[in-house]
Formats: structure tokens, sequence, C-alpha cells
């Protein structure tokens, strides 16, 4: 009898793969995941079926190891595969696809650009208590002592803080740089940032209105990113860790700052939170692909209830 590790198991294994890739709707859900990972009902949306159907769809898929199934909280969250028994397979379908199916992702874009109006119609409300609101969940002052001793005396050179919201972490390190660029999508939140900056007498900061995941800024440019609780805003926080990874220049670091995974629903509904909050083996698969080390890890727990802030520190070959 065959165990898991024998060439006939890996061949059933790619069987039931190619059996549950062959039908038209499915091709299509390959197609959108290997965009990036979504949620079923956003699957529904794009492809306008019901939600049963799509969910039949994906259990097979799931099944035979195509894709991969990840609940979060009241979501479920789906993406490709990542199995090197399946992956190459999966990657042989998408190439021989070509345009089909454009119209798909012609809808993926609507509900990208309908998450986008949704952040920032949030930020702009919440702009200029955005710094109060942080403080509801862990003392900043300690996230910050932990934040600069993470990082250590080295002179950070050139820094980017993508996702700068009020430019607090501009405003902590900007003085020990010798450039400074802050990135975000909101300009309400820019000119706060850009009005905090203003009062701590820094001088040389950028802040720039642009997209988390294509700065348009040089490669191999920064010695230190900072992504400082953004990440659980994101629907796809490795092609942002990746976008943060290009930036590096080699040795440089990438400081995280997240909440460690939890269970309370209520942020994404009052806070329009996607994620509920990271999980390390997430960051580590996430830094293997964007080709960083991770270095370090330091959990900061509320002292009383409430969220656990994690510090994660990457490096560049």
């Amino acid at each position: 009898m065959a165990d898991a590790y024998t060439p006939l198991s890996g061949f059933n294994t790619l069987l039931e793969a190619l059996k549950a890739a062959g039908e038209p709707t499915r091709l299509r859900l390959l197609r959108l995941l290997a965009r990036e990972e979504l949620s079923v009902m956003e699957l529904v949306s794009i492809l306008e079926q019901s939600q049963p159907r799509i969910s039949r769809h994906l259990k097979l898929m799931s099944e035979a190891g195509l894709i991969e199934r990840f609940p979060d909280g009241a979501w479920v969250f789906y993406r490709l595969s990542s199995s090197p028994a399946v992956r190459p397979l999966v990657d042989v379908i998408l190439g021989s696809l070509d345009d089909a199916f454009a119209e798909d992702l012609r809808q993926l874009e609507r509900v990208r650009l309908s998450r986008r109006k949704s952040a920032e119609g949030y930020f702009e409300t919440i702009a200029p208590k955005w710094d109060e609101i942080r403080s509801h969940y862990v003392s900043e002052a300690d996230v910050e002592a932990a934040i600069i001793a993470t990082l250590g005396d080295r002179p950070y050179g050139a820094l980017v803080d993508l996702g700068t919201g009020s430019g607090r972490m501009l405003t902590l390190l900007g003085a020990r740089s010798q450039s400074a660029v802050g990135i975000d999508l909101s300009q309400h939140m820019l000119n706060i940032a850009r009005s905090k900056a203003f009062d701590a007498e820094l001088n040389g900061i950028d802040f720039r209105h642009g997209d988390i995941y294509d700065t348009r800024l040089p490669a191999a440019s920064a010695d230190l990113v900072i992504v400082h609780q953004v990440l659980h805003f994101l629907a796809d926080p490795g092609r942002a860790i990746a976008e943060a990874a290009r930036l590096l220049k080699p040795g440089g670091r990438l400081l995280i700052v997240d909440f460690e995974h939890h269970a309370l629903e209520i942020m994404r509904e009052q806070y329009q939170h996607r994620r509920l909050g990271m999980l390390d083996e997430d960051m580590r698969s996430w830094f293997d692909t964007a080709g960083l080390t991770a270095d370090s890890t330091k959990s900061l727990p509320p002292k009383v209830a409430g969220l656990t802030v994690k510090i994660w520190l990457a490096v560049k070959a």
C-alpha cells in the first residue's frame, strides 16, 4: 500500500488537483485568487453566483489542494496553494488561461475600488483622532520605546514609512535619519502628518500621496522601511511586504508593528480592519517570499483586556 511519500501518492495528488480544476467556475476562481486572497462574499460578488454554489466549488478545490482556506473571525478567506506538490500545476493552468475571464478581473478592480473608497472615507472621518484611537489598545509610549530598542543605535540613513497615517513614526524617528519619506493614500492623514512634523520642527521629511503596493520609489534606496499598524487594513499584506523589500538596500531592515492575531470581530465592524491581527506563520511566509530574513519579534500585551501589539524585524539579504 502506498504511503504519503511514494511517487504514486504524488501522482494521485496531481490527478485530484486536475479534476478539481477542470470546470469553468473553478478556473475563474483560480484566476482571481492568483491576484490576491479573497473572502467568500467578495468572490460571490465578482462571479455573480450564489454563495452556496461558490462555497461548494471552493470546498472541492480546497480538498484537492488547489487552494488554501483560512478562517479569520467570522470571515473565511481563500488563497492559492503554496504546496510544492501542487503549485507548479496551478502555475501551468494559470499560464494557459492568457486573457480568459477578463471581465472577472474588471469586477475584481471594482471590489478593490470599493474597498479603497470605504477605507478613505473611514480615515477621513477619524483622522483627527487617529493617535487617540491607537492609544486605546496599548500604551503608545511603551510601543515607541520598544521600537527604538528594537532598532538600536544604528543610523537609519534613508527612511521610508509606508502607510504613514498621522506621521507618528516619522515624528519619532525622522530626526535620526538622513532623509525620510512618508507614503499614504489619505490626503487628510498626510495633512495631519505634515502639521505634526512642522510642530516637531522636523525639516526635510517628504510626505507623498501614494499606494503602499506601488510606491514608485526607487528600488534599493532605503535603509529602513516601517509599516506601522497598517497590514491589518490590507487585502494583500504579502504584496505590501514585497514592495517594502524592493525598496530596501542589501542589509536594510523592515520593521512591522501590528496586532497579534485575535478574535475581536468588533475591529472589523467599527474600525474597518480586514484582518484580525497577524499570524507569525503568515509573516514568516511573506518574509521568505520577499527575500527577507526574520531577525526578531517582540510582543507587547495590554495591561488590561485588549489587543496585543507585536513588532517584527526582518533584514534583506
